[in-house]
């Protein structure tokens, strides 16, 4: 599995599937949710709301629409309360079942923003470590692309992944 990181915006992004940090009724919101909705175009928000709902650390998959992307995906990330009520946990299946969903699709690439770490109050560097231990443990796609919207998220994958990328 080769994994890339950048500084960017996901809905440009020229993978089999993005991934959407959504909220538990899988409705349009703000932050990156919102963006994706946005570049997908109204259908997105259609088929999104006929999935019902997704639960936290679980992930949907749903067509692209307008986005380069064949496939959005959709995960819930934990709010974060602290680091005593599974968040970390809960984080680790988000990407893990992300990927799952993408192989079971047979895709071979796929993009991660940086999951809850937006409104959702999740530490930024605490949130690429698990993104990435968890990554590199569920090796199932050729192609993991870290997206990250500022120079700042990108730094802590950065030390994660120096000896990869």
């Amino acid at each position: 599995m080769k994994i890339e990181l950048i500084v960017g915006d996901i809905t440009l992004q020229n993978v089999d599937a993005i991934v959407n940090a959504a909220n538990s009724a899988l409705r349009p919101g703000g932050g990156v949710d919102g963006a994706i909705h946005r570049a997908a175009g109204p259908e997105l928000a259609k088929e999104s709301l006929k999935l019902g709902g997704c639960n936290t650390g679980d992930a949907k998959l749903t067509g692209g629409y307008d986005l380069r992307a064949k496939y959005v995906i959709h995960t819930v990330g934990p709010v974060w309360q602290g680091g005593d009520h599974e968040e970390q946990q809960l984080l680790a299946s988000c990407y893990k079942r992300c990927i799952e969903v993408a192989w079971s699709k047979g895709l071979k690439s796929i993009a991660f923003p940086a999951i809850s770490t937006g409104v959702f109050g999740y530490p930024s560097d605490m949130a690429a470590q698990v993104a990435v231990e968890t990554v590199e443990a569920n090796a199932l796609v050729e192609l993991v692309r870290f997206v990250c919207y500022d120079e700042s998220s990108a730094e802590h994958y950065k030390k994660l992944l120096s000896h990869k990328i």
